[in-house]
């Protein structure tokens, strides 16, 4: 019964991990989304000069 129920909660936390994994690989994928617009849509600032998106 102990290997049964060993095998059982492996399952459980290698699902859990893969789970976490995708929304992780989501996030990035979002997160560059949103860098590369920033970084596109940055153009001009007030003085003619090219601005920048962050303020950094």
């Amino acid at each position: 019964m102990v290997p049964l129920l060993l095998v059982l909660l492996l399952a459980l936390l290698l699902f859990g991990a893969g789970f976490a994994v995708k929304i992780l690989w989501w996030v990035a994928v979002i997160v560059l989304v949103v860098w590369l617009v920033g970084f596109i849509a940055r153009g001009t600032n007030a003085t003619g000069g090219r601005g920048r998106w962050y303020r950094w």
